[in-house]
């Protein structure tokens, strides 16, 4: 199994200014992981997103005020992100790399891929940029997917709730979208009863979570949660918000993950799934040791051949209690 690796320099170029945590390192770190993974890796350039591409979900004003912005040097949108003179290439290859993933990997039965987004995309909205986001790379693609036909499932791993990802496709029922995330914690969104509302119940599955929570809990969500409603769901597409600042080394939120934690979820996700529909869309995470033993532990399991250990964290009593709750709320919609 061969890993389709989507980048492009311009995600180097994004400029967020000295001591910001979303630097280009992380790009570097990760693509050590995947490099380092024992697999056949395929590097493709990213192509450009299209504008009409891009407006299936952001609107025509937002699109062109972030090239403005960038063609003018750049500026800050909110204390968190920010724009320089690359960042609208980056941006535009960000969310290229997703859409060109599910176009190579269409003709082919014998690899998956993996987009290294920078800017990342889940926080971003139709017309905000937040979180570190412009585009909403995940999204955009999934919204073209969907154009096509296809039914496409989301799930987001990253610490943060993506809550850009689930308010534009909140309403489409052929998009599932499954969300891992610290609570209450940045973006202070993402509730279990969020499954109830909207045109397409049943189909936005948050799974909030306690600060300290580790992989004892995180893989029983996995195992007991999101693989059965995925198997039901019927997924065309899996796409993998894949942020990394869950691990416990990470020093932007409070979680105990560590890269075993992940290489699990994706292993078990690879006997769920065809890995010839899946991509993997970095997120956040912000230790770059953390970065590339995750991203590594990622590809490695998605191959298929992990064969890491048990999780080394047992998370506090309130983590346990939060899952029953979740898996309670889903239960109404889905049989777990």
């Amino acid at each position: 199994m061969a890993v389709l690796v989507a980048k492009h320099p311009a995600s180097l170029a994004h400029d967020t200014g000295p001591m910001h945590p979303e630097r280009p390192e992380r790009v570097l770190a990760v693509e050590e992981g995947i490099a380092t993974s024992g697999l056949e890796v395929v590097e493709l350039e990213a192509s450009k997103i299209e504008r009409t591409e891009l407006a299936v979900v952001h609107d025509a004003d937002y699109i062109e005020m972030i090239e403005s912005y960038s063609s003018m040097g750049g500026g800050a949108f909110d204390s968190d992100t920010v724009t320089s003179s690359m960042s609208w290439e980056a941006a535009l290859r960000s969310a290229g790399a997703v859409r060109l993933l599910t176009e190579q990997l269409s003709a082919r039965d014998d690899a998956f891929g993996f987009a290294l987004c920078r800017p990342p995309g889940h926080h971003a909205l139709a017309a905000r940029a937040m979180g570190f986001c412009l585009f909403n790379n995940i999204a955009v693609t999934a919204a073209l997917l969907r154009s096509q036909g296809e039914r496409v499932a989301i799930l987001d791993w990253d610490v943060h709730h993506g809550n850009g990802t689930q308010a534009l496709l909140h309403d489409d029922p052929g998009v599932l979208y499954v969300s891992l995330h610290q609570s209450a914690f940045y973006p202070f969104e993402g509730f279990v009863g969020d499954i109830d509302d909207g045109s397409a119940k049943g189909t936005t599955v948050n799974v909030p979570l306690p600060a300290g929570t580790g992989g004892d809990v995180y893989r029983e969500a996995w195992t007991d949660l999101v693989l059965p409603v995925l198997d039901q769901f019927g997924a065309d597409w899996v796409l993998i918000s894949a942020g990394y600042d869950a691990h416990r080394d990470d020093p932007l939120a409070d979680m105990s993950l560590t890269a075993a934690d992940y290489g699990f979820m994706a292993h078990r996700l690879s006997q769920a799934h065809p890995m010839q529909r899946t991509v993997v869309v970095l997120e956040g995470g912000y230790d770059l040791d953390a970065l590339r033993d995750s991203a590594q532990a990622t590809v490695v399991g998605l191959s298929g051949s992990y064969e890491g250990g048990d999780a080394e964290a047992v998370s506090p009593h309130g983590a346990r209690a939060a899952l029953e709750r979740s898996k309670e709320v889903v239960s109404r919609h889905w049989s777990l």
